[in-house]
């Protein structure tokens, strides 16, 4: 699997996808121009110290893609989209196509491939929701179709000493 972030803006959001991805070994393409550096400190702290994890590389085009995958199977996330996200079949080798936080995908890009096109299902007022989070929802859709492989399912406590909290004592 594989997200595709098209000329993102905001350092943040791009630091949450990258961490993301690493969690789910997905690789994550950037399509500059980006709207920060990839020394900025706030994409560092989104992403901690998952950099490491994540296979990560910048692009300086879309055709650069559509070249390195011919017969890649695109998924474009928009708001324009004729349906919900949840009606697509994802393959392990899909790419998920997200575009910038202030304009999402061209609508040029988005003709051209829109029986492709997919959209998360919100409020008709609302505009988007933000980049990191919609990669995440259409990303854990594409694994949960793939049965979550390679991923670890279940968790445990640690049995570790905690400070009780205020708050807890609501539990």
């Amino acid at each position: 699997m594989k997200i595709v972030l098209f000329a993102p803006e905001i350092p943040q959001n791009t630091g949450n996808i990258a961490r993301t991805c690493a969690a789910t070994g997905t690789e994550l393409i950037l399509v500059e121009p980006l709207g920060f550096s990839l020394a900025d400190k706030y994409l560092k702290r989104a992403g901690m110290d998952y950099f490491r994890m994540v296979n990560m590389r910048v692009v300086p085009d879309f055709e650069t893609v559509l070249k390195e995958y011919p017969d890649g199977k695109f998924h474009f996330a928009s708001t324009k989209a004729p349906r919900a996200y949840t009606e697509a079949v994802y393959g392990k080798d899909d790419l998920l196509v997200f575009g910038s936080e202030s304009r999402g995908l061209p609508e040029n890009m988005l003709s051209k491939r829109y029986e492709d096109c997919i959209r998360i299902p919100m409020r008709a007022e609302a505009r988007s929701l933000n980049l990191s989070v919609s990669a995440a929802v259409v990303l854990f859709e594409a694994l949960r179709q793939q049965d979550f492989q390679g991923l670890c399912a279940t968790g445990a406590l640690t049995g570790r000493e905690e400070k009780t909290e205020p708050w807890l004592d609501y539990l």
